[in-house]
């Protein structure tokens, strides 16, 4: 193993993870759009009921979260109230959380031309596998649930203004 290749295989992901984060933080929400493709949910994942097969709701709080280790940067992922703002909110930044993930999934394919061998191929399945998949998944899961909540409340507050 060549130990440069390792150091620059561990910069090139380090900065590529760094470089990604702000990126999402400046990417505009008008560019994302939940209810179309890729983000719309598609018909095998069942609105992303398919996730809790592997007992995403179990684990999905488990991981680290931007939002608690940044909290000057990143909205909070607590509900504060039940507005159609919040929750639109939420569903934009799990836009970007799965389009961030992605990218640095197909990003980090390049790890293997810096790296060579079987520990850089290690090291970028494991940076791929648990430190982004599981990123992509959460996000899958929660948008349709958080989308599903807004129309429920959008529904609501169309009938109480009918009503009144």
């Amino acid at each position: 193993m060549d130990l440069t290749q390792a150091i620059d295989g561990i910069c090139y992901l380090a900065i590529i993870s760094i470089l990604s984060f702000l990126l999402g933080r400046l990417i505009p929400y008008k560019w994302f759009h939940y209810n179309k493709y890729p983000y719309k949910s598609f018909p095998f994942e069942r609105e992303g009921r398919l996730y809790l097969k592997i007992r995403i709701n179990k684990w999905q709080n488990k991981v680290p979260d931007m939002s608690r280790i940044f909290p000057w940067l990143m909205p909070s992922k607590k509900m504060t109230d039940d507005s159609k703002q919040t929750l639109e909110v939420m569903i934009y930044e799990t836009c970007i959380a799965e389009f961030v993930h992605a990218a640095l999934c197909v990003l980090s394919l390049y790890t293997l031309e810096i790296w060579n061998g079987w520990l850089g191929v290690l090291v970028t399945c494991a940076y791929i596998l648990v430190g982004n998949l599981p990123f992509c998944l959460i996000q899958r899961y929660n948008r349709p649930r958080f989308i599903k909540l807004m129309n429920r409340l959008e529904n609501r507050k169309e009938k109480e203004s009918c009503v009144h």
